[in-house]
């Protein structure tokens, strides 16, 4: 049966962790292998452990996931039920322990404690269960929260999309909440804008087969120039910036034309990278936060030390960010009076300003050292922002961005750091100039462009190179 990229991508990633619980399964029974003698009363014995029989972990650490991916063990864990995973695993477990009793006698690869093998066997079966229903329940637990579907638009006449929908495999339906239906035919190209804009789209599914190419085309346009997937089940077209790829969904062949990052293990690799050395940074940092607290309550009385604003994150969808506060209480009342009387050093729809009388003088030296910024650092760890990426924007900067190609700078997730930040910080004044960079770090991303920019980050942090 075939499989789309993210599930094949998906079905690798619970190998992996499925390799990784066999091998703590066989150590966990050989540590616990004396205990259960002497519950049994059994003398000890000179029967091999794990460290004179190794070969078994070189057998079932990478067969077992195998031997599981054959019986359909990583197939549909939406749908699959108690009974369906318990079949297939004890299916797989005899196959594995048949392989290694067989092997232990006819090739005498070494002497293998029954003991071992029986316990470590019950082991794989508890650590794999317990892991396939944990999945099980979280992704029926994101099946009913509506908010963390990924949102959809499918595209075409009103006759394709039912038949389309309809037709759809329900474990990948469930994955979805379609936001909106768009008449690719009949209805304006803006009204699609409109609707990827409003509605934080992450993907559009074209299956206007009937449809002329210059309206598909115009429309896959829209979605290119906003950081949005365009899955088509059409003909080829030719795009400037999105790359096309061929997918699955269900069993029917998709055209993707993707201008962002592309699924894959680096950006696990970012993924698991934010979270560690978020976690790290917080750990060494703590002194700086008692050390921004405290000064805050002394400077400016009257407000919390930290204060949350909503920005625009992935594909805009809204979220609290945190800093550490460096203004006066009232700064947000008094943000449009700042701007009639000393203006806006940056053009386009970001405000900027030097020495903003709004900023006290303690959070000024916040400011200069970079430790307002520690607090999102729990954005990092809840899933919101990365370490490195565009920088979050206000909702209302972003509601006034002028082109629609800006906000494809909000196809990825927003971050604490990026090349701008790292290079030349606030020395930036035009928006374009801006936004050119963060689509250029788009396009070019890779996890060792991140490490680049985080290293450049330090002496722009450590020196204070442009911070203001």
């Amino acid at each position: 049966m075939a499989v789309g990229r993210r599930e094949a991508f998906s079905i690798q990633f619970l190998q992996l962790t499925d390799a990784a619980l066999v091998w703590l399964a066989f150590w966990l029974a050989d540590v616990f292998r004396a205990p259960v003698r002497e519950f049994f009363g059994q003398e000890a014995t000179d029967a091999a452990g794990l460290a004179e029989m190794t070969w078994v972990l070189y057998l079932a650490v990478p067969f077992t996931p195998l031997i599981l991916e054959l019986l359909g063990f990583y197939r549909r864990p939406r749908t699959k039920n108690f009974l369906q995973s318990i079949s297939q695993l004890i299916r797989a477990l005899l196959v594995v322990l048949l392989l290694l009793g067989m092997l232990s006698v006819f090739a005498k690869l070494g002497e293998a404690s029954r003991l071992v093998l029986g316990v470590g066997g019950l082991w794989i079966f508890v650590l794999l269960i317990l892991r396939d229903r944990w999945l099980h329940a979280h992704l029926r637990k994101r099946d009913v929260r509506e908010d963390l579907k990924e949102r959809v638009v499918v595209a075409g006449s009103d006759d394709e999309i039912d038949e389309f929908l309809a037709e759809l495999d329900p474990e990948i339906r469930r994955a979805f909440r379609v936001v909106g239906r768009f008449d690719v035919q009949h209805a304006d190209v803006k009204q699609l804008y409109k609707l990827l804009r409003e509605e934080s789209v992450e993907r559009v599914i074209f299956t206007a087969g009937e449809t002329g190419f210059s309206k598909v085309a115009e429309c896959v346009e829209a979605c290119e120039l906003m950081g949005v997937e365009a899955w088509i089940a059409a003909s080829f077209m030719r795009t400037q910036v999105a790359r096309p790829t061929f997918d699955l969904m269900g069993e029917r062949p998709m055209l993707v034309l993707r201008s962002t990052p592309e699924l894959s293990w680096e950006l696990a690799m970012k993924a698991v990278f934010d979270q560690v050395l978020g976690v790290i940074i917080i750990i060494c940092s703590l002194p700086l936060w008692v050390f921004a607290w405290v000064g805050i309550k002394i400077s400016s009385p009257g407000a919390p030390a930290m204060f949350s604003q909503k920005r625009a994150g992935r594909y805009g969808q809204p979220f609290h960010m945190w800093k550490f506060r460096t203004m006066v209480p009232d700064a947000e009342a008094l943000l449009e009076k700042i701007k009639e009387e000393h203006g806006n050093q940056m053009d386009g729809p970001v405000f900027k300003l030097d020495r903003d009388p709004r900023v006290f003088r303690f959070g000024a030296l916040l400011r200069k050292l970079s430790i307002d910024e520690l607090p999102q650092l729990l954005n990092v760890l809840k899933g919101d922002m990365s370490l490195v990426g565009p920088r979050p924007l206000p909702l209302y900067e972003v509601e006034a961005f002028q082109k629609s190609e800006h906000r494809r700078r909000l196809s990825v997730k927003p971050g604490i750091t990026c090349i701008w930040q790292a290079g030349g910080r606030n020395s930036i004044t035009s928006f374009e100039e801006w936004v050119e960079m963060d689509l250029r770090y788009i396009d070019n991303w890779s996890f060792w462009l991140d490490i680049k920019i985080l290293i450049k980050t330090v002496p722009a942090v450590l020196f204070g190179w442009g911070a203001k």
